[in-house]
């Protein structure tokens, strides 16, 4: 194909690690193996032709299924096999204790008579007073996500260092990250986007100078599936911020979310299964026509007890974190 060769794909296999979290209940690393992907961008220069060029790359990758892939975690094996879409997942239980912070995993495996390995991290979060879980398109990354033109001509005319965060939403995350001091707190990303998109986000939320955190994306997509981009099963959002909470029981969590797809219902529903664990919910108001429903939605929640914010500038929620003890 024509435009496999113009692209320059890598077509050896590798091995994505994605970063992954725990502590000493449990702890979860997932990750893909590919047989074709991109290669790894050496710089983000602007351009129209570079960008769409860049994007569409993401989505070129091609997954290795029934893979046998082993990762190495201090003195311990753990294995597992790949699934139809190239995806491997480790859960177990560590043998011994684990401190708090970020440690490197290796995974490796043997294909096609060589071994490919590949690196990650795992996140093991400090004792802090809250976690965060935050969507990303259209709660801190402007992105159209309910106009799906908007939302392409935003993917192919920028890059990550060229899009737009909100205004004051880096400065908002940081001071909730620092909390009322101690050790950091931990931030979980939740959403629609793919994992095709993993390098492009974490990009984005390095150079904005967003915390970093624990990613976890919608199933890969195809290059014939580019234009359905941020269309997954925003349902799935909730299995994976289950998850998180399931993992950590002990902790109380801060919801971040917005207007413009399904996170005030999706949120609504965490808060019938884990009502203790939440301690509040950010939704930032984007879509003029979805006001009255969330509005509504929102209104119920309060009347629950739940604390809630319907804001539309991050300078509000800072003030309102403030008042609220989140920030010191």
């Amino acid at each position: 194909m024509l435009l496999k060769r113009f692209l320059k794909l890598n077509n050896e296999p590798t091995i994505k690690v994605y970063h992954g979290y725990g502590d000493d209940d449990g702890v979860l690393v997932l990750g893909h193996v590919f047989k074709r992907s991109p290669f790894p961008p050496k710089d983000y220069k602007k351009g129209f032709w570079r960008n769409t060029l860049a994007l569409i790359k993401y989505f070129m990758a091609k997954p290795y299924a029934n893979v046998k892939v082993q990762l190495l975690y201090d003195d311990e094996v753990i294995e597992a096999v790949t699934d139809e879409h190239g995806m491997f997942r480790f859960e177990w239980k560590p043998k011994g204790t684990i401190k708090q912070g970020w440690y490197g995993i290796t995974v490796k495996a043997e294909i096609e008579n060589e071994t490919i390995i590949g690196e990650g991290k795992v996140l093991v979060p400090a004792q802090t007073q809250y976690s965060f879980i935050s969507d990303i398109d259209d709660t801190f990354l402007v992105s159209h996500s309910s106009d799906l033109p908007k939302r392409l001509y935003q993917l192919f005319t920028k890059n990550p260092q060229t899009r737009k965060p909100f205004e004051d939403v880096a400065k908002h995350y940081q001071l909730l990250r620092a909390g009322n001091g101690g050790n950091q707190s931990p931030f979980f990303y939740v959403s629609s986007s793919e994992w095709n998109l993993y390098e492009y986000i974490k990009e984005f939320c390095r150079y904005h100078e967003l915390p970093e955190g624990v990613f976890l994306l919608s199933e890969l997509k195809q290059w014939h599936e580019f234009f359905k981009t941020g269309q997954g099963k925003h349902e799935t959002k909730f299995t994976r911020i289950k998850g998180i909470m399931t993992a950590f029981p002990n902790r109380k969590y801060v919801l971040l979310g917005d207007d413009t797809q399904k996170d005030p219902e999706i949120y609504s529903h965490v808060v019938e299964q884990f009502r203790e664990q939440v301690a509040c919910i950010y939704i930032r108001r984007v879509e003029r026509k979805h006001y009255a429903k969330t509005k509504a939605l929102l209104d119920e929640l309060q009347q629950k007890g739940v604390e809630v914010f319907y804001y539309k500038h991050s300078t509000e929620a800072i003030a309102h974190s403030k008042k609220v003890g989140l920030i010191g």
